[in-house]
C-alpha cells in the first residue's frame, strides 16, 4: 500500500537500548495473554497478532534497565492495554455503540482498588481479567500516592475513549489545542510515565504535582503521542476511520497537504522534546534545591528523568520495526551514529548537531522593541451580547479609592492615569453584570491586583533581572493567604500584600476551608506563573507553543476566575461534575479565547514598548517563521474554532453529562447559571479590550516613557514569621541562575544552552511568507 506521506526526519539525540531480558518478557506475555482470554477466541487478536506487534520488544526498548521479571510485568501492562484499544474500537467504536461503550468502562475503575483488601467483582471478559490480575500484582510494591495518580492516569486513558467515540460518532475532528489536551488522556503516556516510576523510582510525592514535574510528563507524553500520530496515520485514519490523530488535526485546521501537516507534527513533536531538555536541566534541578529534596529523593527524580529519555528513543525504535505501523523510508539518522556509505562524512554529524543548535537559537533571537504597531484586530467570533451592570459608575469610583489605599498608585508603578487607562471596573461589570454593588467592588479590586502584579513582575524584577526577589515576592504573597483565620505574619512590604491581606479576608469569611484552599491554589498558580515569566525575560526566551499556551491560563488568573466563579453556584453541583472532561474542556475552550483576545490586542503595547516575549502571535511568529499578518492569522482561527468549541460542548456534550451523572433539576439550572457566567465572562472579556485605552496606540504613544518605574520600589524583607526561603530558593530560578539586581534595563545575552527551539514550518499554505527584517529595537524612554 502507498504511503500517505513521507516519514519525516526525526530529532532523535539519545540511542535506543534493549533490555536483555526481552525473550523472557515475550514468552511470559504471551502465555499471560492466552490465561486472560486475550488470544483465540477472543475475536480480536490470535497468537499471531500478538507477536506481529511484538510489545515485549516495545517495553524491552522502553525499558532497557529493569530486571527480568519487572519487565515482564510492564509488558502485561502494555499488552493489556493495546488489546483494550483494539477490543474498544471492535465492540464500541466501529457499530458505534455508545451506551454499551459507557458502561464497559464504567465498570473498570472497580478493578483498581486503593485498598487491596477491597473486593473485586468477578471479571466479564479480557480485559476485566487483564486489569485485576495486573492491579493485584503490581500496587502491593508502590506508595498510596502512586496507587492515586496512576489510577486516575488509567481512569483517564479509559474514559476519554468515550470523547473519540462521541467525535467518530459525529464526524467532528478537534482543533490543534483540544487535541494535545485530550490527547494526553486517550493516548496513555501519563499512564506509561507512572510504568516508567515503577521500573526505576517513584518520584516523592511532595514534588510530583510542581510544575516541572508535570512539564517533564507532558512534554514526553506529546511527544510520545505525536510521533505515534505520524507512524500510525495510515493505519488509524485510512483503515480504521479515527479522526483522533494529529496529522488529520493540522490538515483540517491548516488546510494544508498530508505532508506538511506530517512535517508540522515533526515540528511540534521537536519543540516539545526541546522543552523536556531545557526542563529537566534547568528546572528539575532548581526544584529539588528549592524543596531541599534529600540525595536518594533526587537521585529518583533523575532515574525517573532518564527512565522518560529512554522511553523516547527506544519508543521510536519499536515504531521502526512494529508491523502495527507503516515505518517505510524512514530517513532518521540518530545524532550520535556518523551515517556510512558513499560520500558521507563524520562532518554529516556537524550538521544535524547544528541544525538541532539552530532550532534551540531560535528561541532566544527575537529583537525587542520592534516598531509593529498599531495592533490589528480582526472580525472575532461572538456569538454573545455584552451586559453591563447599573452600579458601574460608582465601582469605578470606590476602586480608584480602594487603590489608593492600598498603595497601588504610588510605587512609580501604576499612577491614576494607568488605572483609569485600565478601566477594571468596566471589565468587572461585564463579566458578572447582576453583581451587587459589594460584589462588583470585590471583583474589580481582585482585577486590579492581578493586573498590577501582572504589571510589576515584569517592569520591577525583570527589567533588574532580579529573580531571586520576585521569587521571595510570590512566597510573601501565598503566606498572605492563611487558611485557619489567623493573621498574615508580618507587615505587608507593599501593595501587592496589602492588597492580598484585604481581598483575601473580603472574600473568605464565610467560606470553607476546603474552598480556601482551592482559591489559595488558584492564587499561587497565577504568581507562580509571573515566576515563570521573569525566568523566560532573563532568558530572552520566546516560550515553546504548547507551553505557552498552557502557562497563558495561569498568568491570566483563570483558576482564580474559575474557582470564585464555581463557589456561586452552591453545592448543587457534584465535584465529579466539574472534574469531567466535558467541563474541563469548555473551561479551557473559553479561557484560551480570552486569553487570545488580550494577546492580539496587547500585540502593539508589549512588542513594541515592553519589549515581551509573552505573547501568542510572537510565538507563532517564532515557531512557523512568519509574519505579523500570517500569525495574526493563526491566533485568529485558533480562536474561532476555541470558541466554536465551547458551543458545541454546551450544545452536544454537557445534555450527555447531565444524563450521565443523573444531575437533578436543581444541578442543571447551577451549571446552566455557570455556562451563564462563562458567557457573561467571554462577552466582557472582549468588550472591555475594545473600550479601554490601555492598548490603543494613542494612549501607548502618550506613555511610552511610563512603562519603566520612574523610581525603584522597595525591595521586600522576609519577616520571621514568614515560611522559610531557603538561601538556594532565594538565589536559584526555574531554569536560571538569580542575577544580581541591575538598575538599567536592557536585553538579555542571547544564549543557546537548554533553550528549547522550535523549527520553522516550510509551505503550510500560501499565508506563510518569509520573516520580515527586524526593524532597529526601538528602546523605552525613562
Amino acid at each position: 500500500m502507498t504511503q500517505p506521506f513521507e516519514l519525516p526526519h526525526f530529532y532523535m539525540p539519545y540511542p535506543a537500548r534493549l533490555n536483555p531480558h526481552v525473550e523472557e518478557a515475550r514468552a511470559h506475555s504471551t502465555a499471560w495473554a492466552r490465561e486472560m482470554g486475550m488470544l483465540e477466541g477472543s475475536g480480536i487478536w490470535d497468537q499471531a497478532d500478538l507477536e506481529a506487534h511484538d510489545y515485549g520488544l516495545l517495553c524491552a526498548y522502553t525499558h532497557p534497565d529493569c530486571d527480568g521479571p519487572a519487565l515482564s510485568l510492564i509488558t502485561d501492562w502494555y499488552v493489556w492495554v493495546f488489546f483494550f484499544d483494539d477490543h474498544f474500537l471492535d465492540m464500541f467504536k466501529r457499530t458505534p455503540d455508545r451506551a454499551a461503550g459507557k458502561a464497559h468502562l464504567d465498570r473498570l475503575p472497580l478493578f483498581m482498588p486503593q485498598d487491596l483488601s477491597t473486593a473485586v467483582p468477578e471479571p466479564q471478559n479480557p480485559v476485566e481479567a487483564g486489569l485485576a490480575d495486573l492491579w493485584a500484582r503490581t500496587v502491593p510494591a508502590m506508595s498510596a500516592d502512586w496507587r492515586r495518580r496512576f489510577a486516575v492516569a488509567t481512569e483517564h486513558l479509559l474514559n476519554e475513549s468515550m470523547w473519540e467515540l462521541a467525535n467518530i460518532d459525529e464526524g467532528r475532528i478537534a482543533n490543534p489545542v483540544e487535541y494535545i489536551e485530550m490527547r494526553r488522556k486517550v493516548g496513555g503516556a501519563p499512564w506509561s510515565a507512572g510504568l516508567v516510576e515503577y521500573a526505576t523510582a517513584e518520584v516523592p510525592g511532595a514534588v510530583a504535582e510542581t510544575r516541572p514535574l508535570r512539564v517533564l510528563m507532558e512534554t514526553f507524553s506529546d511527544a510520545v503521542h505525536l510521533r505515534n500520530d505520524l507512524f500510525s496515520y495510515q493505519r488509524e485514519v485510512e483503515d480504521e476511520g479515527e479522526n483522533s490523530n494529529g496529522v488529520l488535526v493540522l490538515e483540517t485546521f491548516f488546510g494544508c497537504t498530508t505532508q506538511e501537516a506530517a512535517d508540522t507534527v515533526n515540528d511540534i513533536l521537536t519543540s516539545r522534546l526541546h522543552q523536556f531538555e531545557h526542563t529537566a536541566l534547568t528546572e528539575v534541578p532548581a526544584l529539588a534545591l528549592e524543596n531541599g529534596l534529600r540525595p536518594d529523593e533526587t537521585a529518583a527524580i533523575a532515574a525517573y528523568t532518564k527512565g522518560l529519555q529512554d522511553w523516547q528513543s527506544g519508543g521510536h525504535e519499536w515504531h521502526l520495526r512494529s508491523s502495527r505501523y507503516m515505518n517505510q523510508n524512514v530517513t532518521s539518522t540518530p545524532l550520535w551514529q556518523a551515517p556510512s556509505g558513499p560520500g558521507t562524512s563524520a562532518s554529516d554529524v556537524g550538521a544535524l548537531l547544528a541544525s538541532a543548535a539552530a532550532d534551540r537559537l531560535r528561541a532566544h533571537t527575537h529583537v525587542p522593541y520592534q516598531k509593529v504597531g498599531p495592533s490589528r484586530l480582526p472580525d472575532f467570533h461572538m456569538p454573545f451580547p455584552v451586559q453591563l451592570s447599573p452600579h458601574l459608575d460608582g465601582a469605578r469610583h470606590r476602586l480608584a479609592e480602594w487603590s489608593h489605599r492600598m498603595g497601588i498608585l504610588t510605587e512609580g508603578v501604576w499612577d491614576e492615569d494607568k488605572l483609569d487607562s485600565c478601566d477594571l471596573a468596566l471589565c468587572s461589570a461585564g463579566l458578572d453584570p447582576d453583581a451587587t454593588p459589594e460584589a462588583l467592588d470585590l471583583s474589580a479590586a481582585w482585577l486590579a491586583f492581578g493586573t498590577y502584579g501582572d504589571d510589576y513582575y515584569p517592569l520591577v524584577y525583570g527589567h533588574r533581572r532580579d529573580l531571586a526577589a520576585a521569587r521571595l515576592t510570590t512566597a510573601r504573597l501565598s503566606a498572605c493567604m492563611t487558611l485557619d483565620g489567623e493573621e498574615p505574619p508580618g507587615v505587608p512590604a507593599n501593595a501587592m500584600e496589602r492588597s492580598l491581606i484585604d481581598l483575601w479576608a473580603r472574600t473568605t469569611a464565610d467560606m470553607t476551608p476546603d474552598q480556601r484552599r482551592t482559591l489559595k491554589e488558584s492564587v499561587d498558580k497565577m504568581t507562580e506563573s509571573w515566576v515563570w515569566e521573569v525566568a523566560n525575560q532573563l532568558h530572552h526566551r520566546v516560550p515553546d507553543p504548547v507551553d505557552y499556551l498552557e502557562m497563558r491560563r495561569a498568568t491570566f488568573g483563570s483558576d482564580l476566575t474559575l474557582s470564585l466563579c464555581r463557589m456561586g453556584h452552591g453545592p448543587a453541583v457534584p465535584p465529579e461534575i466539574y472534574r469531567s472532561g466535558p467541563v474541563r474542556s469548555l473551561e479551557n475552550s473559553a479561557i484560551d479565547y480570552g486569553c487570545l483576545i488580550n494577546d492580539v490586542f496587547s500585540y502593539q503595547k508589549e512588542i513594541e514598548y515592553e519589549g515581551e516575549v509573552h505573547n501568542a502571535i510572537l510565538v507563532v511568529q517564532n515557531f512557523f517563521g512568519c509574519d505579523y499578518p500570517a500569525a495574526l492569522g493563526v491566533v485568529h482561527d485558533l480562536m474561532t474554532q476555541r470558541m466554536q468549541q465551547f458551543e458545541h460542548v454546551v450544545a452536544h456534550e454537557l445534555p450527555v453529562l447531565y444524563d450521565d451523572f443523573d444531575l437533578s433539576a436543581e444541578g442543571r439550572a447551577a451549571m446552566d447559571g455557570y455556562v451563564a457566567d462563562l458567557r457573561n465572562w467571554l462577552a466582557g472579556i472582549l468588550n472591555w479590550h475594545r473600550e479601554v485605552d490601555r492598548y490603543k496606540s494613542a494612549y501607548l504613544a502618550r506613555r511610552a516613557h511610563g512603562f519603566l518605574p520612574d523610581r525603584s520600589p522597595a525591595l521586600p524583607a522576609p519577616p520571621p514569621a514568614a515560611p522559610a526561603v531557603s538561601a538556594v530558593s532565594a538565589v536559584s530560578a526555574p531554569g536560571v541562575p538569580a542575577v544580581s539586581a541591575v538598575s538599567a534595563p536592557g536585553v538579555p545575552a542571547v544564549s543557546a544552552v537548554s533553550a528549547p527551539g522550535v523549527p520553522a514550518l516550510s509551505g503550510v499554505r500560501s499565508v506563510f511568507v518569509a520573516p520580515v527584517a527586524p526593524a532597529a529595537p526601538v528602546l523605552p524612554v525613562g
